[in-house]
């Protein structure tokens, strides 16, 4: 079903579905975007120490935005690998009426007649979404809170109080996520619509919905994504915050960069 606009398809879910139309699929949304995000931030803490060790301290600096890049999109690969069956999952549920109305029910049903393959045949795709999205994500937010630092806020990091911090958190994170929606939009629509329909390819879908077909519900999109990417900056650095774990300032440059380029006494 094609809803016209975000009012109409809540009034239409609610007409034929009720108010639990409205949490239909919550279940495979929970686990797999849970197991998805811890992926995603763990592995990226680990690529970013990793391809900065590897680039060493000067260079970790001059091709931040490059490292941000790097790190985002290979923690990405692999925490699609563990989103990609429940979110096959929450597509069927909500995009097929009556095919099944939880995940003990989609699970099997999906196994017996596509096999292992009904659960990972929109994992190419989400790769096509989810990799741009997220290395815009980081790389976005790295670079918003720097900015932020340098010239919205009148006084130096150190010198923030905790809340203070996290309100910039929440700020850098809802930019990001204006910016995250743009940028996965396209490839949402396809893996949404390859997921509901069998023996489709992500080339045939592309095709049918067309240039403008691919743009639809960027609105509703821009404001669920802005809101949980901030929500999720949020709460991963008031965790860092809670349980005293390292949260490093904004990059400055290195003192041995400042005496190459002469910017020291």
């Amino acid at each position: 079903m094609t809803y016209k606009s975000i009012a109409n398809g809540f009034s239409l879910t609610l007409k034929e579905d009720g108010v639990r139309g409205l949490a239909k699929g919550w279940a495979p949304t929970f686990i797999g975007y849970s197991m998805q995000g811890l992926c995603k931030f763990g592995f990226y803490e680990v690529f970013k120490v990793f391809y900065s060790d590897l680039l060493g301290e000067e260079n970790t600096y001059l091709w931040r935005t490059s490292l941000y890049l790097a790190a985002s999109a290979s923690a990405e690969f692999f925490a699609d690998i563990a989103l990609a069956p429940m979110e096959a999952v929450k597509v069927r549920i909500q995009t097929r009426p009556g095919y099944a109305n939880n995940l003990r029910q989609c699970v099997p049903k999906m196994f017996a007649e596509e096999g292992v393959w009904a659960f990972y045949k929109g994992l190419v795709p989400l790769w096509m979404r989810q990799i741009p999205y997220t290395m815009m994500k980081f790389s976005c937010f790295e670079r918003t809170v720097e900015l932020i630092y340098k010239y919205a806020v009148p006084k130096p990091r150190a010198e923030c109080s905790k809340s203070e911090q996290l309100v910039v958190t929440f700020v850098a994170g809802y930019i990001a996520g204006v910016f995250c929606a743009i940028v996965s939009h396209p490839a949402d629509s396809v893996v949404s619509v390859l997921n509901k329909e069998s023996g489709s390819t992500a080339f045939q879908v592309l095709k049918k919905l067309g240039p403008k077909g691919v743009w639809k519900g960027l609105v509703a999109r821009i404001i669920m994504i802005g809101t949980l990417t901030a929500l999720q900056w949020f709460i991963y650095d008031s965790v860092k915050v809670y349980f005293r774990l390292p949260r490093p300032p904004p990059p400055e440059m290195p003192e041995s960069l400042k005496k190459k380029l002469g910017l020291t006494e």
